[in-house]
């Protein structure tokens, strides 16, 4: 009875960490959470799961305040999940059948490159433009493009590139998310990123709003697997508190600062995955 609260306090405190630092970095957290459970002796099968599940309590806790502060872009959101979940779905079915250290190795891999990819550039792509207002320079109808207001209150707009390379690695961020429960956001927010130009806090707010159906198509289909345990309850947990308060941090920290953080993440993210692969 004592191993098992102490279990349940670890998961949970772990998950309250990991999702705090995902909200930040648009990273979704488990990809930090499922890697630590594994080292800590659990299996990839039902660390699996754990991750997943916290990773959606961590979007939804996170989404609604990244709402009132104007940084998620639903419109490409939404445009984008429309591959993830089916490849999501897709890769919760076949978890089961690959090999664990194949699995590993592409999640390193792809979180080394992204890491790279997000840490090479200086500076902020997108300016403010001066005396401009959100409904000026926000969104339109037929139009992925809009504008988010930074620290200071000023209006920066950008605009959408690349989209349909963009689509297909998001695709391909949902097939690693069913296949290990890392919710893919350490590569939908770099692809969002540095792929199609998008604002790094921008990526970030929208990974996090993706994370959630990702999440959602996930879990059902581990669950008709019979991997759904009693652990997921403090993960849940700590993923509801950590989600709140990476949202109400995020928005007070420079783009430069917040690229930094998710760049610093993924390289050990990267590493820890290919040495225990």
């Amino acid at each position: 009875m004592e191993s098992e609260l102490l279990a349940a306090v670890l998961v949970g405190g772990l998950a309250l960490v990991t999702a705090t630092l995902g909200a930040i970095g648009g990273l979704g957290g488990a990809v930090l959470l499922v890697p630590m459970l594994v080292l800590l002796g659990w299996s990839p099968l039902e660390a699996a799961p754990i991750g997943i599940a916290m990773s959606a309590a961590g979007a939804l806790a996170a989404v609604p305040r990244q709402t009132l502060t104007g940084l998620t872009n639903y419109r490409l959101g939404v445009s984008l999940e429309i591959a993830a979940s089916f490849a999501a779905a897709a890769g919760a079915l076949l978890s089961i059948l690959l090999p664990v250290a194949a699995v590993q190795y592409a999640l390193g891999g792809s979180a080394v490159i992204a890491s790279m990819a997000g840490g090479l550039r200086r500076g902020q792509r997108n300016q403010p433009v001066e005396g401009a207002r959100m409904e000026d320079l926000g969104d339109r109808p037929g139009r992925l493009a809009s504008a988010y207001p930074d620290q200071s209150g000023r209006v920066i707009p950008y605009e959408i590139a690349r989209f349909r390379t963009g689509m297909g690695l998001i695709g391909g961020a949902g097939l690693l998310a069913g296949l290990t429960g890392a919710s893919g956001g350490f590569i939908k927010t770099p692809v969002m990123s540095e792929v199609m130009r998008v604002p790094v806090k921008v990526a970030a707010a929208t990974t996090m709003f993706m994370i959630a159906i990702t999440a959602a198509v996930t879990i059902a289909v581990y669950t008709s697997q019979g991997r759904i345990t009693a652990a997921i309850a403090p993960a849940v947990i700590g993923g509801l508190l950590g989600g709140r308060i990476g949202a109400a941090v995020q928005p007070r920290l420079p783009a430069t600062l917040v690229r930094r953080l998710l760049s610093v993440s993924l390289l050990v993210i990267g590493i820890v995955l290919v040495v225990r692969a």
